[in-house]
């Protein structure tokens, strides 16, 4: 398996951990956590406040990244007509540190850090649900781990892989992960 496909590591029950390595430079790979327009050909659009207690609304609407898919039955309202969801900028360090809430009752946060190496960033995404949230973690981890296969194939100006195939059988593999107790 290739560091780039490999599982993200649960750090307890709910909190995942997947790291990346994206061509750089770190300025291009901030502008697609950051750029609304640029984030919503991999993940999400909509607006941020670009600072620390910023608002934050994620429109996500995957037929956007997935036009020709049919989604599982529990994701058709992601795909279309889509879902917004809004946030609060919790860390906002350009271009090395991004994070932000799901929801503004921050039921869950994900951390985005950036690293320079040699020509490459390497990425690191921690994603930490707490409350209502936790029982997701593994499909935040599938999430995830599909929607960085998507960002890596536009930085590398490549195919994108199919999106709902890739999750569904991520979602089944981290489910068992993390009911394991550990990732590889």
């Amino acid at each position: 398996m290739k560091a780039n496909d490999e599982h993200g590591q649960f750090n307890g029950p709910g909190e995942v951990r997947i790291v990346r390595t994206l061509p750089g430079p770190i300025e291009r790979v901030w502008e697609y956590l950051t750029d609304p327009e640029k984030r919503g050909r991999w993940f999400a659009g909509g607006p941020m406040e670009p600072r620390q207690g910023g608002k934050l609304t994620l429109n996500f609407r995957h037929i956007n990244i997935a036009p020709d898919e049919t989604p599982p039955e529990d994701h058709k309202q992601f795909h279309d007509p889509g879902e917004s969801m809004n946030g609060i900028v919790t860390r906002w360090e350009p271009p090395r540190v991004l994070a932000y809430t799901f929801g503004d009752t921050g039921e869950s946060e994900v951390t985005f850090e950036l690293a320079t190496r040699d020509k490459s960033v390497l990425l690191v995404l921690t994603h930490r649900a707490r409350g209502g949230d936790l029982p997701y973690i593994a499909g935040f981890a599938a999430g995830w781990h599909a929607h960085l296969a998507h960002l890596i194939a536009l930085l590398e100006s490549a195919p994108r892989p199919a999106f709902w195939p890739i999750h569904g059988r991520l979602r089944e593999e981290y489910v068992q992960l993390l009911a394991a107790g550990n990732s590889s």
